[in-house]
């Protein structure tokens, strides 16, 4: 069996099997696309075929992408890594740290100790954390009434920190904080200049903050696993329109084809069909590690409907680079050490792996988040493909 029908194989009977929603999936070299395809209605309700050029919700696979923003700025020299980003933000000016809550609720927060910079703010090291893996962050959101689509307009909405910069690695906000660094330094909004300095060069024309009609009608439905392990289908319209804020950390929408362009052009170290994006350097820069001594740690969960607790890989050591996940050693039958990669939230998943010169992405649209299903299937599909380039 060669490899795509191998892979077809995996996917198709995942889909039939009804323990995971339609599927999209990628396999990327430097040449270009190695593996395509697509299983499944467009939403579970339906009797129409997930087309290939089908849009999904990437969330947090948009971070990589407003990461390549950041970088572009730093290599213009318009911004460094290790700038105090306060000045140009003010919201991040003078940090406050969350300690507790008084017994009337509350919220006791304190100065933080250290600056918010671009580097803590792509390596999750800054203090921002998330309400849906942060229990603390939870409370203040419920004690305050202050939701998520607040947090920017400035100062008094923006939320304390969990603990003071660069004290250690949680998962947040702060790649959103970082679009909003991109966009004090280019005076365009987030949407205008990563359009027209990544996704316009790349030939991502997919992929973007605010569909058009066209893109709305591709969109693949969104799913919800049921406590007694059901799928449904669920109600969900893209939130974006013109005039929005936007932020770097998720948001976007895209195709599997655009995201694999995207990943191709971190395999040729910053360019793609002759546009460079980035220089080699600075690829390479990203995909080190930047949080030292630091470790990427697992996180529980405290809104269940939204994501599951979890660890990823939690047998091998974890770094992060500028707005990758980086696993320290190479993962049996899979990805080799030193791949970058990480997901979205309604599990959709990537990797990019420099040493075996491939990389893969794998798209549902599903909550809860880190689905053990869809995660048997990202593992078996990552395996089947491995397994397959070494046959050839």
């Amino acid at each position: 069996m060669n490899m795509t029908s191998s892979l077809d194989a995996i996917l198709s009977a995942a889909v039939k099997s009804g323990k995971v929603p339609p599927v999209a999936a990628i396999a990327v070299d430097k040449a270009g696309v190695i593996y395509k395809g697509a299983f499944g209605p467009s939403r579970m309700d339906r009797n129409d075929t997930i087309n290939s050029d089908a849009i999904f919700q990437l969330h947090s696979m948009t971070k990589a992408i407003t990461g390549t923003g950041c970088m572009q700025l730093v290599e213009q020299g318009r911004i460094s890594l290790d700038d105090d980003c306060g000045p140009l933000v003010p919201a991040l000016a003078n940090p406050r740290v969350l300690v507790g809550f008084e017994d009337n609720g509350k919220p006791i927060t304190r100065p933080a100790k250290g600056v918010i910079t671009l580097r803590r703010l792509l390596t999750h090291t800054a203090g921002f954390v998330y309400e849906q893996w942060n229990p603390g962050m939870n409370q203040w959101m419920n004690s305050t009434g202050i939701g998520r689509a607040d947090f920017y307009k400035g100062p008094t909405t923006c939320p304390p920190l969990g603990f003071d910069p660069g004290e250690r690695w949680e998962y947040g906000i702060n790649i959103d904080w970082a679009g909003k660094v991109l966009e004090a330094v280019t005076n365009q909004t987030l949407d205008a200049y990563l359009n027209e300095n990544v996704l316009a060069p790349l030939g991502m024309e997919s992929t973007g903050f605010v569909p058009t009609e066209a893109q709305r009608a591709r969109m693949v439905g969104v799913h919800q696993r049921q406590p007694d392990g059901n799928i449904i289908p669920v109600d969900f319209e893209h939130p974006r329109s013109a005039g929005h804020t936007f932020t770097g950390g998720g948001g976007m929408f895209g195709s599997a084809d655009d995201y694999g362009r995207f990943m191709r052009m971190l395999l040729n170290r910053g360019s793609l069909d002759g546009i460079k994006v980035l220089r080699p350097e600075t690829v390479d820069l990203m995909g080190q590690n930047h949080i030292g001594d630091l470790v990427m740690t697992g996180l529980p969960t405290t809104r269940p409907e939204l994501t599951n607790a979890f660890d990823f890989f939690p047998e091998v050591d974890k770094k992060w680079g500028l707005t990758f996940m980086i696993n320290d050693e190479n993962l049996e039958g899979r990805r080799r050490a030193g791949s970058l990669s990480w997901a979205g939230l309604r599990n959709s998943y990537f990797w990019v792996d420099p040493a075996s010169g491939i990389g893969g992405a794998i798209f549902f649209q599903l909550l809860p988040f880190a689905d053990k299903n869809v995660l048997d299937v990202y593992e078996t599909f990552e395996r089947g493909l491995y397994a397959a380039l070494r046959k050839t």
